[in-house]
């Protein structure tokens, strides 16, 4: 025999599916606990300043290693712990009685990533032939499709590591023993004797 529902159990049922529509509605559409955020990957730049490369890692993994060219004798490239201050596509040099805009003249290249120590970057260049060389007036150079390709994978207030010493882990990134100079460390890049006006506050070197 089958027994109609009174009105209060309907109410009940009622009441019930309505309780797990609220329930699952508060389910879809609640915020992500800190827990279910996925977790952002550590960036950091390691640059060795005796080997003259440059390695991307995340999560101490590494992404990619480029060469680079560092400062030459009388013009080192700083050492220690830096963050990146600054990010520029296409800057301005500027020096005086000199203005060089965008293009393939340009000596800090298409992209400046500024550390938060003035005078110091990482940028492209306009003399390739450079990388690979002691030959800077201290900052990071890469050849300028390096430069873009970084300068897309990193963010302001990313780690950037200048090593000037064999250590452990440059070891581990980059080898034992740093590739021999193949041109004199004093070698200085034409057009290559002040900053860029747009990253005046960092330099460019």
């Amino acid at each position: 025999m089958i027994r109609s529902a009174s009105p209060a159990s309907l109410n009940r049922i009622t009441f019930r599916f309505a309780s797990c529509a609220l329930l699952s509605a508060f389910a879809f559409n609640a915020p992500r606990t800190a827990a279910q955020t996925p977790a952002q990957p550590t960036r950091r730049i390691v640059v060795s300043i005796p080997h003259r490369k440059l390695a991307l890692l995340e999560n101490n993994r590494i992404v990619k290693i480029y060469d680079v060219s560092v400062g030459a004798s009388a013009s080192p490239s700083p050492s220690g712990e830096f963050r990146i201050a600054r990010r520029l596509e296409n800057p301005t040099y500027y020096k005086p009685g000199v203005v060089i805009g965008p293009g393939n003249s340009n000596p800090l290249g298409p992209r400046w990533i500024g550390l938060d120590v003035k005078g110091f970057g990482i940028h492209g260049t306009n003399r390739p032939d450079s990388i690979g060389k002691n030959a800077s007036h201290g900052c990071i150079r890469l050849r300028n499709r390096d430069i873009e390709d970084l300068f897309a994978r990193v963010k302001v207030g990313d780690h950037v590591s200048l090593v000037a010493e064999r250590t452990d882990e440059v070891a581990r990134l980059f080898g034992t023993a740093p590739r021999p100079v193949n041109a004199p460390e004093t070698l200085l890049a034409r057009n290559e004797h002040a900053a860029s006006q747009e990253v005046e506050a960092h330099g460019g070197r």
